[in-house]
């Protein structure tokens, strides 16, 4: 079969990508659909994503780690970068399935984990690896900036790291307040500049406050609708 364009990668076996895009609906057997690649293939997506979260954020904990994993592998990423693929255009379904007005999330969801499946067979966990990385980096980050998942210092170290080959020093100012309940002041220094100050009612707070400040000083990080941070997409076009 013709290999979607959108999905950047070719097969060797290219039946393995016409067994990832079976849906159930369309063959006389199960064990002939996509359902066996999508169990591979979510327990792969789960693999690089549990790796990359590893590698992106060497301060966080298990538990912040999982919440992030549960955002970046949920059903409703996965379908939407499905969607974003047309990798459900590209489906073998069965006549019940094409009437419907709207594919269910979980179909969509589930093809992609079937191609992630497909290609770990055809060429291996590097090759699974390299095609995740693009799709979910951007998911990941996102999910580790909002809500529960805020570490600004993490966030702003990979970004210096990465993209200034420096690392981010904290400076404290100012303290304020009696030992039991001290304020302190702190600043980001990064390639010789001080970003903007913030106080917080312990270091920790603190530096993760000035480590925004300094996010948002980058062009990295903006006031969503609801006034919370949120992650900027490098690939937006500036505004006029």
């Amino acid at each position: 079969m013709q290999e979607p364009e959108t999905l950047g990668t070719s097969f060797d076996n290219p039946d393995l990508l016409a067994l990832a895009l079976r849906h159930a609906s369309s063959s006389e057997s199960r064990l002939d659909s996509n359902e066996r690649l999508e169990f591979l293939g979510d327990a792969i997506l789960g693999a690089v994503i549990c790796e990359r979260i590893y590698e992106l954020f060497p301060d966080l904990l298990e538990g912040e780690m999982t919440k992030i994993k549960s955002t970046a592998v949920s059903r409703r990423t996965c379908a939407k970068i499905a969607t974003s693929l047309r990798l459900a255009d590209q489906m073998d379904l069965g006549k019940g399935m094409l009437m419907q007005a709207r594919l269910p999330n979980s179909l969509a969801a589930g093809v992609l984990e079937a191609v992630i499946g497909a290609i770990y067979l055809d060429k291996g966990y590097a090759a699974a690896h390299d095609f995740i990385t693009p799709l979910f980096d951007p998911v990941i980050e996102a999910a580790a900036i909002s809500g529960h998942h805020q570490n600004y210092k993490s966030l702003l170290q990979q970004h210096a790291q990465g993209e200034m080959n420096q690392t981010p020093v904290y400076r404290v100012l100012a303290e304020k307040g009696p030992d039991h309940a001290k304020a302190f002041q702190v600043a980001v220094e990064l390639c010789g500049v001080m970003h903007e100050a913030s106080w917080g009612q312990s270091k920790k707070q603190a530096e993760q406050h000035a480590a925004l400040r300094a996010l948002e000083a980058l062009g990295l990080v903006e006031a969503g609708a609801d006034g919370e941070p949120v992650l900027i997409d490098p690939a937006r076009p500036p505004e006029n």
